[in-house]
């Protein structure tokens, strides 16, 4: 897939989602194509070449974390957001920087344990609907009482173990195989059957060790193992939701969790991407030494053996962090990248400023992405049976009162957009369900209508302005 993921083709692909900021999807990129140049290159150049990590520059709501998100979806690659806020230098009470390691490792684990998954799901599919019939209509060679099958329909009789009649062997097995039918089309879902859950021996106790306090817990069955017996329970449930049980069961029997560890912390290792947001919260700025700030250095000194690369110990094994890709991010209104300390601003070389949201661009994110706020919302409505649309002068006056709003209070970027399409569609989407009509126009009358009677409120001094 990455043969055709050249540079261009990645911000063509960023460009269905996100409206606008063309040098930072430059920039990230350059940073994902290099990743794939580097895996052809020998092994020896190869270990010589680390990522070269970005700080994005720009207020809230421009598209920074999306690109971000946006990016390492496009090649499954391991992906966690951080606020550099939460950590705190060693000897204070907070996480400690390396639990982003830890935790990028669970998510890598999981997205490698969830591809497996999905290579198993037919067999996993045969195997649940066999147990599942084997719980309905027991063979001849189980004894039991009345099955699930005769509870559900009414039926009498227990089922022999063994039965000496051929004829009645041969009536069973025809059972069995329209039940097996029923249970492969779906028609058996809502029967409520008794089934065995594997049970847990797992205890959880209290520890501290050097991964941290985020990771206080220590699971006894991993220490003991199979020593601490596991207690099987037994439970009600529909076939529907046995079937999710059983489904959990099955793939575990054949999954190889070893071989899947392993694989997740190698991606997370080469292809790890941590997005580090509010990285200007930690700056000092103008008010270094006064308050709070006595921490913040410590915590970027903290941060930069991980961004500069080091081993971190997981409980799943070490991991390398020198060619994990780092995406700093930061509104920088009252700090500047050059209030980081130097080693920490040589560790980010890349730096791209993120443009402020014009008029044009609120009109073209109502519209443009596949994930557009316009599309949501017709298809929320649609499922009440109302066809939602708006005339082009009603978009373009929307998106002037979004943008007259960041500009005469706090710039919060697209995130404008919810509160003025939530504020605009509160009457219709309260009174959806009993509409007669099967079809609404938002126009331009409606919206002004809607601003120009709200009294007070979020969007009144602008709606007013506007007016």
């Amino acid at each position: 897939m990455m043969d055709d993921l050249t540079p261009s083709a990645i911000v063509k692909e960023l460009d269905k989602y996100i409206i606008g900021q063309k040098e930072a999807k430059k920039c990230v990129a350059i940073a994902l194509r290099n990743r794939y140049r580097r895996k052809l290159l020998s092994d020896e150049m190869k270990d010589e070449i680390t990522p070269k990590n970005i700080i994005m520059i720009g207020p809230t709501g421009v598209g920074k974390t999306e690109i971000a998100r946006r990016l390492a979806k496009l090649v499954s690659a391991p992906f966690i957001k951080v606020e550099a806020t939460k950590f705190t230098e060693v000897g204070y009470v907070g996480r400690d920087v390396e639990s982003m390691i830890r935790d990028l490792a669970n998510t890598s684990i999981r997205l490698v344990k969830q591809r497996e998954e999905e290579k198993v799901e037919q067999k996993v599919a045969e195997l649940v609907n066999d147990r599942l019939l084997e719980i309905i209509a027991p063979s001849a060679s189980k004894q039991g009482e009345m099955s699930a099958y005769e509870m559900y329909f009414g039926g009498k009789g227990t089922y022999q173990k063994a039965p000496e009649n051929d004829e009645k062997i041969r009536d069973l097995d025809e059972r069995r195989e329209s039940l097996r039918v029923s249970l492969k089309e779906g028609r058996l879902e809502d029967m409520v059957i008794e089934l065995t859950v594997s049970g847990s021996s797992n205890i959880n106790i209290g520890t501290i060790g050097q991964s941290g306090m985020d990771e206080m817990t220590m699971n006894m069955g991993d220490v003991l193992g199979n020593l601490w017996p596991k207690r099987d329970k037994k439970r009600k449930a529909t076939v529907a939701q046995a079937r999710v049980i059983l489904a959990s069961e099955e793939a575990q029997k054949l999954l190889d969790m070893d071989s899947i560890t392993e694989e997740g912390l190698r991606l997370a290792e080469q292809e790890g991407i941590i997005f580090l947001d509010e990285i200007d919260k930690i700056a000092s700025g103008s008010s270094k030494g006064v308050g709070p700030d006595v921490s913040r250095e410590g915590v970027q000194r903290d941060i930069l053996p991980v961004v500069e690369g080091c081993t971190v110990n997981t409980k799943y094994g070490p991991i390398k962090t020198d060619y994990i890709l780092f995406i700093g991010a930061g509104a920088f209104h009252s700090s500047k990248v050059t209030d980081l300390i130097p080693e920490l601003q040589g560790r980010f070389p890349i730096k791209v400023k993120l443009d402020n949201l014009t008029e044009e661009d609120f009109k073209n994110i109502l519209t443009q992405p596949q994930n557009a706020i316009i599309k949501q919302y017709k298809e929320l409505l649609r499922v009440e049976g109302v066809d939602l649309s708006f005339s082009d002068d009603s978009l373009e006056y929307i998106a002037k009162i979004a943008f007259m709003e960041n500009e005469t209070s706090e710039n919060i970027g697209a995130r404008r957009l919810h509160t003025v399409m939530e504020k605009l569609l509160a009457e219709i989407s309260f009174y959806a369900p009993d509409y007669d009509q099967e079809t609404f126009v938002v126009t331009k009358e409606y919206v002004e209508a809607s601003f120009k009677e709200e009294e007070e409120g979020l969007i009144n001094d602008t709606a007013k302005y506007i007016i």
